[in-house]
């Protein structure tokens, strides 16, 4: 009697939360359904026959990292930031009382020792030394001198000169403070000559050569530049490669500007998507695809475009169904194509 109280208690139990379970997915499908069902715009599939656009960055030819091999204060800062310099100029002076007190008597010790090398060297004329006495002094000269040529050389360090012609782009030490060796001074930045600097993968490789000319857009103006290097696949992670192609016209353009390369000659392979149809949500960008009666949010990455069509890089494959200005869709909503509903990229 007492079994079959448990059991009966046990399925009683089971039919709650059976009926939990099913009450739960009524709740779940009558959320669903009262969402409005609305009419969308599907987007025609296409790709880019105007070729691939890179994004790039310009920079100087040449820039440099200045920096001290020695551990001392700054004393005194002679350049700001924006300030044109000429090769050699003094930049930074930094302190050298240390060295200097160092240097002075490396100089007393290696004068000691060129005076006994001479008394040596005579009294070896004279046969009133052996060679091994006369090679150990030469040894000890070698040593001095390398010691006193060794301070001169960091003393040299405390003079921060410019290497070459070119504009303070960053200061980053003030009067008084304490720098260490290989720490970053002054960022120089070398004028005339620019470059733009991009990555590409493997497919966009194959468009691009060396010494070929490429039209480029940035802040409203285009211009020409020339390929100058590549090097395919020196990301370890993306796996992309590096260019550089150096300006040809117009020159002077603003330091560190953001461009687009147009890489053209062959059809992209690329899917494209009006911008009408993105979905924005803090950084990422999605689109909404028509699924089976209902909408589905796919986040994608896109590639550079112009006009009113972005390419896309990942993310979609050429049978989804975008779905463009979706306004204020949600996902999961129920949907109707339109009749005759598609748009198409331009």
């Amino acid at each position: 009697m007492m079994l079959n109280r448990k059991a009966a208690g046990v399925l009683a139990l089971s039919t709650l939360l059976l009926g939990a379970l099913a009450c739960g997915r009524r709740e779940y499908h009558s959320e669903i359904k009262d969402l409005p069902k609305v009419a969308v715009t599907l987007v025609a599939g296409s790709s880019s026959e105007s070729g691939n656009w890179l994004a790039a960055t310009l920079q100087a030819t040449r820039t440099a990292n200045l920096s001290t091999r020695v551990g001392t204060q700054v004393k005194r800062v002679l350049a700001q930031e924006g300030q044109r310099v000429a090769a050699g100029s003094l930049l930074l002076v930094l302190g050298d009382e240390d060295l200097q007190a160092q240097l002075r008597a490396a100089e007393t010790g290696l004068a000691t020792v060129e005076a006994q090398h001479r008394r040596m060297t005579a009294l070896f004329a004279q046969k009133a030394a052996t060679t091994a006495e006369v090679e150990q002094t030469q040894a000890q000269l070698a040593q001095a001198q390398a010691g006193v040529a060794s301070l001169k050389a960091n003393i040299a360090y405390t003079q921060i000169r410019a290497p070459f012609a070119g504009v303070v782009q960053a200061r980053k030490v003030n009067e008084g403070d304490f720098v260490g060796p290989g720490m970053p001074l002054i960022e120089l930045v070398g004028e005339g000559e620019q470059e733009w600097v991009a990555t590409f993968s493997e497919a966009e490789g194959r468009l691009l050569k060396a010494g070929q000319k490429i039209r480029f857009e940035s802040e409203g103006t285009a211009g020409e530049a020339q390929v100058t290097a590549l090097s395919p696949g020196g990301d370890a992670f993306s796996h992309k490669g590096t260019l550089r192609a150096r300006v040809l016209k117009p020159k002077d353009l603003r330091q560190g500007a953001f461009g687009r390369l147009l890489l053209s000659g062959a059809k992209s392979e690329d899917l494209m998507v009006p911008r009408s149809a993105l979905v924005l949500r803090g950084e990422l960008t999605g689109v909404f695809l028509a699924k089976e009666g209902r909408t589905e949010l796919r986040w994608i990455t896109l590639g550079e475009g112009s006009g009113n069509s972005l390419p896309v890089r990942s993310g979609l494959k050429a049978e989804d169904r975008v779905i463009d200005r979706p306004g204020s869709l949600q996902d999961g909503q129920p949907i109707d194509i339109k009749q005759g509903g598609v748009s198409h990229v331009h």
